[in-house]
């Protein structure tokens, strides 16, 4: 077991296959006994099979949060251009999140409706250190995206002109210059294996005011008042784990496919992040100013049209990342349209790359 845990969460190329059939073979197996658990716990309380139910759908629904998508979406693409195939970015991030969840149904349930108020202060602070990890760590990945950006335009353009292009000396992350290059590189640093995403789940799931994430603890308070027993109460978080998970994981696949399809080519590739990293940039400040202008607007009572706005878009989290998967599926489709229209496979033809193989 030991040794399939360590050959699926390595990140280094090959059988990735192989590695993307066992992840989903263990979602399988984690979903199925999350449910068979649900069903054993309550197979005498029909009623409480509808409210787990429910739970499952608050973990599918805050899978797609703006938040998730933006940090696994960058997160797998900087991976890969550093020449990895991550497959459990997001499969360690959604158990990081999880991971609060638990401990915070727990510690509801185990109180019942006693320390209710006490526990409302903790989450108020939870709350906000959960959005500025979230909100520091996109304006980070934005910013260091842009100089990537940057890069990859110079790049880019020196191709179109005929100029020679080596894939080895193509360091998009460790390889820029410059103050700010210098600066933000530790962001990247932090980030260097998918296990990494892990403790950011941790971090990232602080934030208890996700209305999901409330709607769960609530059923744990409700259901321990009511004299459910504590192991039969884990199953709500269980569900709301295995419902996340499966989102999550599916949404780190599918980039990475959308990035495999760039990476087979160099010029395919300089093309692929010149078009998603402009996206990148524009989803990482749009998500961090959100979150923060909520965070300003909740701590300060502000009032107004705008700030009205804000909150709505911070209580809709779930729409706003369905947008953002929209976005990226989107740009993917141009990128490959518009790469076909203009013919960029000649231009690799006419101006043969050396130091370059056919492959990824």
């Amino acid at each position: 077991m030991r040794t399939l845990l360590r050959t699926l969460f390595n990140d280094t190329p090959g059988n990735t296959r192989a590695k993307v059939i066992a992840i989903y073979a263990i979602l399988l197996v984690f979903n199925l006994g999350a449910w068979l658990w649900a069903i054993v716990a309550f197979h005498r309380f029909p009623v409480l099979l509808g409210t787990a139910f429910l739970a499952y759908s608050f973990g599918l629904r805050h899978a797609v949060d703006a938040d998730h998508i933006a940090a696994i979406d960058n997160v797998t693409r900087k991976l890969m251009q550093e020449g990895k195939r991550p497959v459990a970015v997001g499969f360690l991030f959604s158990l990081g999140h999880s991971t609060i969840v638990v401990v915070g149904s727990i510690a509801i349930a185990a109180t019942a409706l006693a320390l209710q108020h006490r526990i409302d202060h903790v989450r108020d602070i939870g709350s906000i250190l959960g959005t500025l990890v979230s909100t520091l760590f996109l304006f980070a990945i934005a910013i260091a995206n842009l100089i990537i950006l940057r890069a990859v335009y110079r790049t880019f353009k020196s191709v179109r002109r005929g100029e020679p292009y080596v894939d080895e000396d193509f360091d998009l992350l460790l390889g820029s210059r410059g103050f700010l290059a210098r600066l933000f590189r530790p962001v990247f640093r932090m980030i260097r294996s998918s296990w990494h995403m892990y403790p950011l789940g941790l971090l990232f799931g602080l934030g208890f005011d996700t209305a999901t994430e409330i709607g769960l603890l609530g059923i744990s308070a409700a259901e321990a008042a009511r004299g459910l027993s504590l192991w039969s109460i884990l199953v709500f978080p269980a569900l709301f784990a295995a419902g996340m998970s499966l989102i999550d994981t599916t949404d780190n696949i599918l980039m990475l496919g959308a990035y495999g399809w760039a990476f087979v080519k160099p010029i395919r590739k300089l093309y692929y992040n010149l078009t998603i990293t402009s996206v990148s940039v524009v989803v990482g400040f749009a998500v961090g100013g959100i979150e923060a202008l909520g965070l300003l607007a909740g701590h300060f009572h502000l009032t107004g049209t705008f700030w009205t706005l804000i909150e709505k878009l911070n209580h809709n989290f779930g729409v706003l990342g369905y947008f953002i998967i929209g976005l990226f599926a989107g740009s993917w489709i141009l990128s490959i349209a518009i790469y076909r229209w203009r013919r960029f496979d000649h231009l690799e033809l006419s101006a043969p790359l050396p130091g370059v193989s056919g492959s990824d």
